[in-house]
Protein backbone atom coordinates (compact mmCIF):
# COMPACT_ATOMS: atom_id res chain seq x y z
CA UNK A 1 0.00 0.00 0.00
CA UNK A 2 1.07 3.71 -0.78
CA UNK A 3 1.44 6.54 1.44
CA UNK A 4 1.98 9.98 0.45
CA UNK A 5 2.66 11.20 4.29
CA UNK A 6 3.95 9.16 7.46
CA UNK A 7 1.21 11.05 9.22
CA UNK A 8 -1.64 9.34 6.22
CA UNK A 9 0.43 6.03 7.09
CA UNK A 10 -0.44 6.36 10.92
CA UNK A 11 -3.76 7.41 10.78
CA UNK A 12 -4.89 4.46 8.29
CA UNK A 13 -2.92 2.21 10.97
CA UNK A 14 -5.33 3.32 13.73
CA UNK A 15 -8.59 3.66 12.28
CA UNK A 16 -8.26 0.60 10.58
CA UNK A 17 -8.73 -2.26 13.68
CA UNK A 18 -11.20 0.13 14.73
CA UNK A 19 -13.40 -0.40 11.66
CA UNK A 20 -12.71 -4.03 11.46
CA UNK A 21 -14.24 -4.19 15.10
CA UNK A 22 -17.13 -2.03 14.31
CA UNK A 23 -18.37 -3.42 11.32
CA UNK A 24 -17.31 -6.75 11.66
CA UNK A 25 -19.07 -8.90 8.31
CA UNK A 26 -19.75 -5.58 7.31
CA UNK A 27 -16.59 -4.54 6.96
CA UNK A 28 -14.89 -4.78 3.44
CA UNK A 29 -11.54 -4.24 1.43
CA UNK A 30 -12.15 -2.23 -1.96
CA UNK A 31 -8.22 -1.38 -2.82
CA UNK A 32 -5.24 -3.43 -1.96
CA UNK A 33 -2.98 -0.36 -3.28
CA UNK A 34 -4.61 2.67 -1.58
CA UNK A 35 -5.96 3.48 2.21
CA UNK A 36 -9.62 2.95 1.44
CA UNK A 37 -11.98 0.27 2.75
CA UNK A 38 -15.98 -0.41 2.58
CA UNK A 39 -18.95 -0.69 5.21
CA UNK A 40 -21.96 -2.17 3.73
CA UNK A 41 -25.25 -0.85 5.36
CA UNK A 42 -28.33 -1.88 3.48
CA UNK A 43 -28.42 -1.08 0.36
CA UNK A 44 -25.53 1.55 0.94
CA UNK A 45 -21.73 0.95 0.51
CA UNK A 46 -19.94 3.78 2.44
CA UNK A 47 -15.80 3.99 1.40
CA UNK A 48 -14.25 5.17 3.76
CA UNK A 49 -10.39 6.80 3.05
CA UNK A 50 -7.65 8.22 5.01
CA UNK A 51 -6.01 11.27 2.81
CA UNK A 52 -3.06 13.51 4.10
CA UNK A 53 -3.89 16.88 5.04
CA UNK A 54 -0.23 18.84 4.65
CA UNK A 55 2.95 16.53 6.21
CA UNK A 56 1.55 16.84 9.45
CA UNK A 57 -2.04 14.92 9.67
CA UNK A 58 -4.68 13.35 7.68
CA UNK A 59 -8.29 13.51 7.34
CA UNK A 60 -10.86 10.04 7.62
CA UNK A 61 -12.85 11.01 4.74
CA UNK A 62 -16.07 8.62 4.67
CA UNK A 63 -18.17 8.99 1.19
CA UNK A 64 -21.23 6.68 -0.27
CA UNK A 65 -22.80 6.76 -3.77
CA UNK A 66 -26.22 7.16 -3.02
CA UNK A 67 -27.35 6.73 -6.40
CA UNK A 68 -26.52 7.14 -9.91
CA UNK A 69 -28.23 7.34 -13.13
CA UNK A 70 -31.11 9.77 -11.86
CA UNK A 71 -32.53 12.52 -13.56
CA UNK A 72 -30.41 15.26 -12.37
CA UNK A 73 -33.14 18.33 -12.51
CA UNK A 74 -33.16 21.59 -11.12
CA UNK A 75 -35.61 20.39 -8.72
CA UNK A 76 -33.57 17.25 -7.21
CA UNK A 77 -30.34 19.99 -7.11
CA UNK A 78 -33.22 21.78 -4.84
CA UNK A 79 -34.05 18.96 -2.66
CA UNK A 80 -30.13 18.12 -2.26
CA UNK A 81 -29.25 21.70 -1.04
CA UNK A 82 -32.13 22.13 1.22
CA UNK A 83 -31.59 18.32 2.94
CA UNK A 84 -28.09 19.82 2.91
CA UNK A 85 -28.76 22.59 5.36
CA UNK A 86 -31.01 19.80 8.45
CA UNK A 87 -27.85 17.82 8.24
CA UNK A 88 -25.33 17.88 11.56
CA UNK A 89 -22.79 15.62 9.69
CA UNK A 90 -21.92 15.21 6.11
CA UNK A 91 -23.26 16.81 2.68
CA UNK A 92 -24.47 15.62 -0.22
CA UNK A 93 -22.99 16.30 -3.96
CA UNK A 94 -22.66 15.49 -7.27
CA UNK A 95 -19.80 13.70 -8.60
CA UNK A 96 -18.50 13.44 -12.07
CA UNK A 97 -20.72 11.00 -14.14
CA UNK A 98 -23.56 12.42 -12.37
CA UNK A 99 -23.60 10.04 -9.14
CA UNK A 100 -25.09 11.63 -6.52
CA UNK A 101 -22.66 11.13 -3.22
CA UNK A 102 -22.84 11.93 0.45
CA UNK A 103 -19.40 12.39 2.38
CA UNK A 104 -18.27 13.31 5.60
CA UNK A 105 -14.75 14.31 6.85
CA UNK A 106 -13.12 14.13 9.96
CA UNK A 107 -9.42 15.26 11.54
CA UNK A 108 -7.07 11.64 11.30
CA UNK A 109 -4.80 12.93 14.17
CA UNK A 110 -7.86 13.82 16.45
CA UNK A 111 -10.55 11.01 16.20
CA UNK A 112 -11.19 8.43 18.15
CA UNK A 113 -13.37 5.20 17.91
CA UNK A 114 -16.64 6.70 18.68
CA UNK A 115 -16.07 9.68 16.66
CA UNK A 116 -15.25 7.47 13.58
CA UNK A 117 -18.14 5.02 14.08
CA UNK A 118 -21.03 8.68 14.33
CA UNK A 119 -19.21 9.65 11.26
CA UNK A 120 -19.17 6.33 8.86
CA UNK A 121 -22.39 5.46 10.70
CA UNK A 122 -23.88 9.17 9.62
CA UNK A 123 -22.80 8.67 5.82
CA UNK A 124 -23.90 5.19 5.49
CA UNK A 125 -27.19 5.31 6.72
CA UNK A 126 -28.13 8.78 5.00
CA UNK A 127 -27.28 7.38 1.75
CA UNK A 128 -29.17 3.61 2.73
CA UNK A 129 -32.24 5.97 3.50
CA UNK A 130 -31.92 8.70 0.74
CA UNK A 131 -31.30 5.75 -2.19
CA UNK A 132 -35.10 5.05 -2.05
CA UNK A 133 -36.37 8.59 -1.58
CA UNK A 134 -34.51 9.78 -4.49
CA UNK A 135 -34.81 6.88 -6.85
CA UNK A 136 -38.55 6.97 -6.27
CA UNK A 137 -38.98 10.34 -7.03
CA UNK A 138 -35.92 11.14 -10.33
CA UNK A 139 -34.56 7.49 -11.19
CA UNK A 140 -31.75 5.74 -10.89
CA UNK A 141 -29.85 2.98 -8.74
CA UNK A 142 -28.51 2.45 -5.92
CA UNK A 143 -24.62 1.72 -5.18
CA UNK A 144 -24.75 -1.95 -5.03
CA UNK A 145 -27.24 -2.55 -7.71
CA UNK A 146 -24.67 -0.47 -9.85
CA UNK A 147 -21.92 -3.17 -8.71
CA UNK A 148 -24.08 -6.01 -9.04
CA UNK A 149 -24.95 -4.80 -12.55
Amino acid sequence: MEFKTEAQKACYEKVLPWLKEIFGEHFTRIREDAPVVGVVVGSALAQVAVYPWGNDDAIVNTRAYVVSGAEITPDLMTYLLKENAQKYFGAFGLEEGDYIVYEHGIVGSRCDKEELKASVMAVALTADDYDDKIIARWGGQTALERLQS
